[in-house]
């Protein structure tokens, strides 16, 4: 019974904010009594925010209530210290790093005995004490301390979140994990398979491409070594039928000059016997053809005239024309190489990733039609109706006023073509397209050696195969060509501040292709643009 009194002789005279005997007590309108400097700091602090409340019931006050020392609080207060108790708690009451603290008390802390989940804030025996006295605080639900209890406020309701069954929820997300594990499982299985399957595909590429490299080598150098042969054999019978030739010549060569020498010394007779000058002249003369005509065989000169090897060369130069195609059909044989990967790519989106596969094209002045004009192989224009005075190129265009790029393409390309005329042409042509004969075996898009995107101010249409197909798309001066050329797509682009898609192509690329211009109109202009990519 004393200790009881004695506790709450304690309590009486303890200050909630210092925890200590009250000095100058004071008690303030909820009943509550502090020392007076204690309340006053606390309700300093509040300032700003307008509002003075309790420390222990939380009960607010407006205005600012004045202090007033309860004389009788501290007549009590000195009486009970004549009696020689203590309020000041014993060290191990006090929070330490890995307690929960009470929220309530200011300086030194002492530890919490419950957390409330309704007032969101722990207490220490003394500052708990309200929760069990007053009716106001009976359905609030106290826990034990809870060190992040603000981490259990829900962020949309802005209240406590309601808790359930750990057990039910673990076993719940046990089976969820379960088969997260099993999906994880077989995902690894299916990659560990891919990777197998992609280290064959690597060992069977390199197989393939040493066999291949291996196996060229040798044909190559049989290539090489029939090649030496037959320029070998070339050269030596071209050398033997001069020889031959020469000798033929020279032969009937000889035999016009002794049959000359035999004239002149008849003419000399004849001189002998003429007084006339002119006549003298005439029989120097006449010998020497109508003799030779009478005692030569004239058919050997006229009918069999001497061969001078021109063909020799023309059939030279076909070998080598064909050769090259031939071997312009193995490089793109290589670049077609069918593997595993060899999947649709995916087309760009941005420009700046078109730009990865920027190429820069020129123009071939041997394909030029002469009514256009080349300036630094990027830029054409048409003359005023006249035409330029250019060599006969096998390559030059006859029928229409179009040009072709000197680059073949192959692979993944990107270009974009500016330009200003009334109407234009951006196209793409296999190299044995037609140059003369008639307009729809040379020109863009008229032919199936051709695909062609026809430009004006107010429309847009595509041709191939002399099928025309309008297309719709964003007006642009400037047009982006992508090719994918082993996927054989082909698409334009209306290029702004955005690349805007006019018209794509799906089918099949048997040739390396070549970039085509064909502007219409008098001064109209078309040009290759420099491309940057940066990273």
């Amino acid at each position: 019974m004393a200790e009881k009194r004695m506790k709450l002789g304690l309590e009486a005279i303890t200050c909630s904010i210092c925890l200590d005997v009250l000095n100058d007590p004071v008690t303030i309108p909820c009943g509550h009594s502090y020392c007076m400097n204690c309340i006053k700091t606390h309700w300093d602090e509040e300032e700003e925010k307008k509002i003075h409340s309790c420390p222990q019931c939380r009960q607010t006050f407006t205005p600012r209530p004045v202090l007033v020392k309860n004389t009788m609080l501290a007549v009590l207060v000195e009486e009970l210290k004549k009696t020689g108790l203590q309020a000041a708690p014993a060290d191990h009451c006090y929070a330490g790093p890995e307690d929960v603290a009470c929220d309530v008390c200011t300086g030194r802390k002492l530890k919490a005995l419950k957390s409330c989940l309704v007032c969101l804030v722990s207490y220490c025996e003394k500052h708990l004490q309200p929760h069990f006295e007053s009716p106001a605080f009976e359905k609030h639900k106290l826990v034990e301390p809870l060190k992040k209890l603000q981490e259990n406020i829900c962020s949309r309701h802005d209240e406590m979140m309601k808790m359930f069954s750990a057990a039910a929820e673990r076993t719940e997300r046990q089976r969820e994990l379960e088969v997260s594990r099993q999906n994880i499982q077989q995902r690894i299985q299916d990659r560990e398979k891919d990777v197998k399957v992609l280290q064959q595909e690597v060992e069977a590429i390199n197989h393939s491409a040493d066999e291949a490299v291996e196996d060229s080598e040798k044909i190559f150098t049989e290539l090489i070594r029939l090649m030496e042969k037959r320029r070998s054999d070339v050269k030596q019978q071209v050398r033997s039928q001069q020889e031959t030739e020469v000798s033929r010549v020279k032969e009937l060569q000889e035999k016009l000059e002794q049959e000359i020498t035999e004239l002149k010394r008849k003419d000399a007779e004849l001189k002998q016997l003429s007084h006339t000058e002119d006549h003298n002249q005439f029989l120097h003369n006449y010998p020497s053809v109508s003799a030779l005509s009478e005692s030569t065989d004239s058919s050997s000169i006229k009918k069999r005239p001497l061969r001078y090897f021109e063909d020799v060369t023309a059939a030279v130069s076909e070998v080598r024309d064909k050769l090259q195609d031939a071997l312009s059909d193995i490089s793109l044989t290589v670049t077609e190489v069918d593997v595993l990967l060899s999947k649709p790519r995916p087309e760009p989106k941005t420009r700046a990733g078109f730009l990865k596969y920027s190429r820069e094209i020129t123009l071939d002045p041997n394909t030029a039609h002469r009514s256009l004009l080349l300036f630094e192989n990027r830029k054409v224009r048409t003359t005023s109706g006249t035409q330029l005075f250019l060599s006969n190129h096998p390559d030059r265009f006859t029928e229409c006023s179009q040009v072709l790029s000197r680059e073949s393409l192959t692979g993944r390309c990107y270009w974009e073509v500016e330009w200003d005329a009334s109407g234009m042409y951006v196209a793409v042509a296999y190299k044995n397209i037609s140059r003369t004969g008639g307009i729809n075996k040379c020109r863009f898009g008229w032919n199936d050696k051709s695909w062609a995107l026809y430009c004006d101010q107010h429309k847009y249409e595509f041709r191939h195969n002399k099928v025309l197909t309008p297309v719709s798309g964003l007006q642009s001066s400037r047009v982006g060509v992508y090719l994918d050329h082993s996927a054989g797509i082909l698409s334009f682009y209306s290029v702004s501040e955005t690349m805007t898609l006019i018209h794509r192509v799906q089918t099949t690329f048997t040739q390396p292709l070549y970039a085509g211009l064909w502007p219409f109109g008098p001064g109209a202009t078309a040009l290759f643009c420099r491309l940057k990519y940066s990273l």
